[in-house]
């Protein structure tokens, strides 16, 4: 059995929402749901509500719609699991706490990990990784104030330094043979992924020209674990009623 360990850095847990869907929902991106048997049953997702310490379970395919109203909102809902819906075993497990929920101020960002399982009656390496040949966007990036294109890297190109990022991902593959992890190979070390790293920084460069502007800085409701609370307190007593 193959494993992939997806590990990110200068964002948060919702960044796996869209790649896990194009993993185990999405016949355009996993072929296999379509032509192997073992998985036309589909797979079941759990999400979690990070504010409200919620969990709703919901199967695919036949629930997709109802599943990308929380998956579209990454910020709140995070994919916790993922199961194979015929034998129940697990396929995918990714990190979901907030830290600054934790401590109830900004510390870092969460700098997510993903676990997934590949071959057999789950989807191929090959399919796990097709969702990071083009870059999504992701919150993170300076003061995890920001959104920015999550660039899939080699181990050696994965230091976010340009204005802390942008985001990054590795790939570390495994293979389980006699109850042990052989490996890692480093997956994203693939001259496959140099497009998706020049879009992302066509991307980042797009996105930096906005300065403090959103969308490339979040929306107020997102800034209040960060340092901008701080600043708006400051302010409060010069803000004054309208006539």
């Amino acid at each position: 059995e193959s494993i992939v360990i997806f590990m990110a850095d200068k964002t948060a847990s919702g960044a796996f929402n869209l790649p896990l869907y194009k993993i185990f929902a999405d016949p355009f991106n996993t072929v296999g749901l379509v032509i192997a048997g073992n998985m036309h049953g589909g797979f079941a997702f759990e999400i979690h509500d990070v504010k409200e310490h919620k969990k709703v379970m919901l199967n695919a395919p036949e629930e997709i719609y109802d599943m990308l109203v929380f998956l579209g909102a990454p910020s709140r809902y995070a994919v916790k699991a993922v199961f194979h819906r015929e034998t129940k075993d697990i396929a995918a497990v990714s990190s979901t706490q907030r830290l600054s929920m934790m401590a109830g101020r900004y510390v870092g960002k969460d700098d997510p990990v993903c676990i997934v399982r590949c071959q057999g009656y789950f989807p191929a390496v090959g399919e796990v990784l097709e969702p990071f040949a083009g870059p999504n966007i992701v919150e993170g990036w300076m003061r995890g104030s920001h959104h920015g294109p999550l660039m899939p890297t080699s181990v050696a190109q994965s230091n976010p330094t340009r204005f802390d990022g942008p985001p990054r991902i590795i790939a570390a593959g495994f293979q389980l043979s006699g109850g042990m992890l052989v490996g890692p190979n480093d997956l994203f070390d693939d001259p496959a992924f140099d497009n998706a790293r020049k879009q992302a920084n066509d991307i980042a460069d797009i996105l930096r020209r906005m300065g403090p502007f959103e969308p490339h800085r979040l929306p107020l409701e997102e800034m209040e674990y960060t340092t901008l609370p701080q600043v708006m307190k400051k302010l409060k007593g010069r803000l004054i009623d309208l006539d």
